[in-house]
């Protein structure tokens, strides 16, 4: 990092991104970043780590803290990891962003709205999926409603997939940042490793390829994570609850975990720009989501 670089930069903070699970929470990371950080699927509770995205330019460095998704329900200790880790980052930043989706307002928002109303930290609204909504009319009329006894700092209406909105988001969120020097060297994206990017890269096509239920029930662990001269190898284990789930998860003669491993192979070999040697195993654990020590191997004691 250059000492000319570090000087100009002159706003740096922490922006928590919150919400309930689905509505686009790490799309805007993605669009935020420019590049696709956090996964994706239009399945709830696809997030289920605090992932940290970094966008430095000049004048300002971001640090967006995308999180599970806020849920009402789900007693099994993974679910009451995942609330855990969401209402623990709000305390983290300087500015949060509550995302919502559409004109609809539900408990789980409301939850949402509490956290963040008991945080000395100014929240945004950001009307998410604006795109999709055929009547346009309605927006400011519900803005309203939503904001007459909810007091936030701004609101914006965005299509985070589209990046419509965006820009203006981010102007607003470096803007109320403090001033201070980097966080984070000026090259870095995220404070996550490669190691731990592969792996969601293949809970991504498993949440992506499999049925409704079923993805709710894997993990992903990497068991070697190798940097060749001209390939990385990674050898994973796709771990579920049951034998009936392992036989779904490889298909007949093997063919729908080889269709898991090309996707998420060609995702890394994007996003890491080198070629990948990726090989799966799938393991049963029983019950290994309502198993502590279980959540703690699998990553998600954080």
């Amino acid at each position: 990092m250059s000492t000319d670089v570090s000087q100009s930069i002159h706003r740096c903070g922490r922006v928590a991104l919150i919400g309930r699970p689905n509505v686009g929470k790490s799309t805007l990371l993605n669009t935020l970043l420019g590049t696709k950080l956090s996964i994706v699927t239009p399945k709830p509770q696809t997030t289920r780590h605090r992932i940290v995205g970094i966008v430095t330019r000049p004048g300002a460095q971001v640090v967006f803290i995308d999180t599970p998704g806020l849920h009402q329900g789900g007693k099994r200790a993974l679910n009451r990891q995942l609330n855990r880790v969401a209402r623990q980052v709000p305390d983290e930043a300087d500015v949060l962003v509550h995302v919502i989706d559409g004109v609809r307002w539900r408990d789980e928002d409301e939850d949402v709205w509490k956290l963040v109303a008991a945080q000395a930290a100014p929240c945004l609204l950001a009307i998410n999926k604006v795109d999709r909504l055929a009547d346009k009319k309605s927006l400011l009329p519900f803005a309203g409603e939503i904001t007459r006894e909810r007091h936030y700092a701004a609101v914006h209406f965005i299509a985070a997939r589209r990046g419509d909105g965006v820009p203006a988001l981010f102007d607003d969120l470096v803007a109320r940042l403090p001033e201070g020097p980097l966080l984070h060297a000026e090259e870095e994206f995220t404070d996550r490793s490669e190691r731990f990017l592969a792996a969601e890269m293949i809970r991504e096509q498993l949440m992506l390829q499999l049925a409704a239920e079923l993805p709710y029930a894997t993990a992903v662990e990497i068991e070697r994570f190798e940097d060749g001269s001209d390939i990385t190898r990674i050898r994973a284990v796709i771990w579920v609850e049951r034998e009936g789930q392992k036989a779904i998860v490889i298909g007949t003669g093997g063919a729908q975990l080889k269709k898991i491993g090309s996707s998420a192979r060609r995702s890394m070999e994007r996003l890491f720009d080198r070629r990948i040697f990726l090989e799966l195993w799938v393991r049963v654990r029983d019950s290994w989501s309502d198993d502590v020590a279980a959540l703690k191997q699998f990553g998600y004691s954080e």
